[in-house]
């Protein structure tokens, strides 16, 4: 991820992540993308069930009503095995997490031994009393998702009523104190309402919004139709970053975020070189810090049935399954040739990936689109925006 406040607006200093050794396990939750052991942030798809019915769903979820294929007992085992690894933060995700009954508990359990709990939900099942319980257990973050405002949102989310009841759900977090921040997904069909989600950030005083670009992967993947051309990108990051720095001279900073595509970290350090070229020199030092795309090192995904990948997108690889190996097992093992490569990318990413001078900022962005559009995990990103001019090499 990208921290377009961070970096743009100056809201860290290199300084700031230098204080805490960039350890992992000391780093508050704003500067993880800075960590220099990338101990893995995972995602937990606790449940391949939903009440809604999306139809830009990565996890081809289900109907709620059903059973899940990891008990709650098996989840505190996998919890135990992540905490021991030094995992710093757990991501509660689905489907729709909160249709699993056990989620309190095992976000508390999670706290309890020692690690962030969050989670990512489409906040329609956040009652007043569901917040209160997951304000008790400790939880670090709520992130809830808004494909834009209420038609465009009901309309991707198939259910008529749901964009009311998200807004409910972040009202009700707030009312608990619980830090709650809204997660969009650029599209085709979305972007240009970019800002209507900072006019409710600000109308909902919300503190955080996460910007997705989209990631597809599997052969032929109907979704690389739906992603942005380089020129809406370019467009619509400069929006992001125009509606980030016009909050913050208001008066009302919100932290902002870019997830998924790596590229976005060159292009703000090129605006700042013309903006203002001495911040550009320590926007430059952070994202040396962040280090790109951290797929199979800085973040991994377990699925519903165990299975663990990369990322919580590209589930066409499988690297083992967390029961029958513990995790940090499989995440440490040298035998699994391409998640020991993805440790560090950069000896294998072809085209323009290889030849680029800021590889070592994005180590690559993601093999998973590269897969899907070339058939080649190690092709060139289809989805940088960087133009050629942009990214050769003195």
């Amino acid at each position: 991820m990208i921290g377009i406040s961070k970096l743009y607006c100056g809201a860290v200093e290199p300084s700031d992540v230098l204080r805490y050794g960039r350890d992992s396990a000391k780093l508050p939750s704003h500067l993880l993308q800075f960590s220099e052991d990338k101990k893995p942030v995972v995602v937990w798809n606790m449940t391949r069930r939903c009440n809604l019915k999306c139809v830009h769903c990565y996890a081809q979820a289900v109907d709620p009503e059903g059973k899940d294929e990891i008990s709650t007992s098996q989840a505190k085992t996998i919890i135990d095995d992540l905490a021991q690894f030094g995992a710093p933060v757990m991501l509660f995700s689905g489907g729709e997490p909160l249709v699993r009954k056990d989620l309190v508990e095992l976000a508390h359990y999670t706290v309890g031994k020692g690690m962030r709990a969050v989670i990512s939900t489409n906040g329609t099942l956040i009652t007043k009393d569901k917040a209160k319980e997951l304000k008790e257990v400790g939880l670090s973050y709520v992130g809830i998702s808004l494909d834009g405002g209420e038609e465009t949102h009901d309309k991707f989310r198939g259910v008529k009523g749901s964009f009311k009841k998200a807004l409910q759900g972040v009202e009700n977090c707030k009312a608990e104190g619980l830090k709650v921040g809204l997660r969009f997904t650029l599209n085709k069909h979305n972007w240009k309402e970019v800002p209507t989600i900072f006019k409710l950030l600000k109308e909902l005083e919300v503190p955080r919004a996460c910007f997705y670009h989209l990631v597809y992967s599997g052969r032929g993947s109907e979704m690389i139709k739906e992603d942005l051309s380089h020129a809406e990108t370019r467009q619509v990051v400069d929006l992001i970053m125009d509606e980030t720095r016009a909050m913050a001279d208001a008066g009302t900073p919100k932290e902002i975020l870019t997830v998924d595509n790596h590229a976005d970290g060159p292009y703000v350090y090129l605006r700042m070189l013309k903006e203002d070229p001495e911040r550009a020199k320590e926007v430059l030092k952070l994202l040396q810090y962040n280090e790109g795309n951290s797929s199979g090192r800085g973040i991994g995904c377990i699925s519903w049935d165990g299975q663990v990948h990369a990322d919580q997108f590209w589930r066409n690889h499988t690297f083992g399954n967390v029961l029958e190996r513990p995790f940090s097992e499989i995440w440490t093992d040298p035998k699994i040739e391409l998640l020991h490569k993805l440790k560090d990318k950069k000896p294998y990413v072809g085209g323009r990936c290889a030849e680029c001078r800021y590889l070592n900022i994005c180590a690559g962005n993601f093999r998973a689109r590269a897969e899907a559009v070339y058939d080649d995990i190690w092709a060139q990103d289809p989805a940088c925006y960087l133009t050629d001019e942009e990214i050769k090499k003195d």
